[in-house]
């Protein structure tokens, strides 16, 4: 007797673990295919940004100017659909790779600027403040890989 309950000892421990491990592979799978939460916080960023910023720039732009450039870039992410609305448990479904061109994105910012009557004194502030915004995003792990050279020809 104690030999049959033995066996089925062994057949339930069996069956649980298979069970476990068909649970814990469907779930990673379905992790994987979810695109990382990245949580940006305006006001991080701005501080962030703030300290990455060369002490020139710094100077130059106080941090309700710096705050309204930063808005500026999130709202033309938006327009170039990398900002979208609903992004919790997105699964990743980029099909085509999506390359910013930085120049577009400064002339932007400087439009926006001048039609918001912020005075920009240097245009190397708003490239500074474009950097330095690129690599909060980096922090938080909203970015992807840099383009290669030849992804960027074109690119805007």
């Amino acid at each position: 007797m104690p030999t049959v309950t033995f066996v089925y000892v062994v057949i339930a421990a069996v069956a649980t673990f298979v069970l476990a491990a068909v649970v814990v592979g469907r779930e990673a799978r379905r992790l994987d295919a979810v695109a990382p939460r990245s949580v940006y916080i305006p006001d991080e960023a701005v501080e962030f940004v703030a300290e990455y910023l060369p002490e020139a720039s710094q100077a130059r732009l106080t941090p309700a100017e710096l705050e309204q450039l930063l808005r500026f870039h999130m709202q033309w992410l938006h327009t170039k659909d990398l900002q979208p609305a609903n992004v919790i448990d997105r699964r990743q479904d980029i099909t085509t790779p999506v390359v910013i061109s930085e120049d577009s994105l400064v002339a932007y910012l400087l439009g926006e600027a001048e039609r918001n009557g912020i005075e920009i004194l240097d245009d190397v502030d708003v490239v500074n403040v474009v950097d330095a915004h690129l690599a909060y995003f980096e922090a938080i792990g909203a970015v992807g890989p840099r383009a290669a050279p030849d992804d960027v020809i074109g690119a805007g």
